[in-house]
């Protein structure tokens, strides 16, 4: 995959604001919330997501309340690393705020304190709560991968995408789940489709940002490219240039998200009740592959940016409200 480390908000892609990364001590110690009380870092976590995540906030706010630091807490998280590479001009100095945020999760494991409001509530609901390292560090490290890769490079099989998109995007359900305290099998294997196809799409809709950011297509695999005559290989060198067949590649990758989606609903009969709330996500995911079917899955189509993944916020919402009356997802 391409050095850039955008995946979700891996939604729209967001505007992450003028911040720099000018230095590790101006980045642990700059923000307001920094050093401050608990709720005040709860709030920088809510506000982080409310402000670039806004699709999963309007989620989160379905969960019962208990669950909601915890999950509010690794949507921030999430947002740190996603955005890493972004907020930066220099690809080193972005993979060193990754590097930085993999050492934060040992600390908070290890009990250490570390001021940024993200690890302060992250320890937080550690010390409460049974939370796996393996799913934060496995997070990160996804991303980390991900900035290493040559410049040029992409996944050459959907297989490595949905990989990278369970990394990043399952990993937060798998967490939320257990911060609820909700042990089951099969909410797990829920988990896992929604997550995949939510990173999928999301994927597909940030690809304006990469290609004004880098002049290249970097998350369509070669070997769908290859099937739709987008793919170049040159000086050993695989690229996807731009096509009229780029709807098709698209369209072949939201299949694969349409799919994991569907196998998610097919395990809704046997999933705890109390596990559905954690897989609302299903809901702006399925959002996103309806608009993009309606713009003929042209992901250069404007009107997908517009309110939340191309429908009002109040659709949305009465949309998020009907699932989750009706315990769905």
């Amino acid at each position: 995959m391409a050095r850039n480390g955008r995946q979700e908000q891996e939604d729209n892609p967001p505007n992450h604001g003028t911040s720099s990364f000018t230095s590790q001590t101006e980045f642990m110690g700059s923000t307001a919330a920094a050093g401050g009380n608990l709720r005040t870092a709860l709030s920088y976590c809510v506000q982080q997501v409310r402000n670039y995540d806004y699709h999963h906030y309007l989620c989160l706010l379905h969960l019962p309340p208990a669950m909601r630091k915890a999950a509010f807490a690794f949507r921030a998280f999430n947002i740190e690393t996603a955005k890493a590479m972004d907020v930066v001009s220099d690809p080193k100095t972005g993979l060193m705020r990754l590097l930085w945020w993999k050492d934060v999760v040992d600390k908070v494991f290890a009990n250490k304190l570390v001021e940024h409001p993200v690890a302060q509530v992250l320890s937080s609901v550690v010390s409460e709560r049974k939370i796996s390292k393996h799913w934060l560090k496995r997070s990160v490290e996804a991303r980390i991968n991900d900035a290493n890769r040559d410049d040029y490079a992409i996944p050459e099989t959907i297989s490595e995408l949905e990989r990278y998109a369970e990394d990043t995007q399952s990993t937060i359900l798998y967490m939320t789940l257990q911060a609820g305290g909700i042990q089951s099998t099969i909410a797990d294997h829920a988990a896992s489709h929604i997550g995949k196809a939510s990173g999928l799409l999301l994927l597909l809709k940030a690809l304006p940002h990469h290609v004004s950011k880098q002049g290249r297509i970097p998350y369509i695999p070669a070997s769908i490219a290859e099937e739709c005559g987008l793919l170049t290989r040159e000086g050993g060198r695989s690229e996807v240039r731009m096509g009229d067949e780029l709807p098709d590649a698209v369209f072949k990758v939201a299949s694969v998200a349409d799919a994991h989606l569907q196998k998610a609903r097919e395990l809704a009969s046997s999933v705890p009740a109390e596990a559905i709330p954690v897989l609302l996500p299903g809901v702006p995911a399925q959002v996103l592959l309806d608009s993009l079917r309606r713009r003929e899955f042209n992901v250069f189509d404007s009107r997908l940016s517009r309110g939340v993944h191309g429908i009002s916020p109040l659709w949305y919402q009465i949309k998020l409200i009907w699932h989750s009356v009706r315990k769905k997802y």
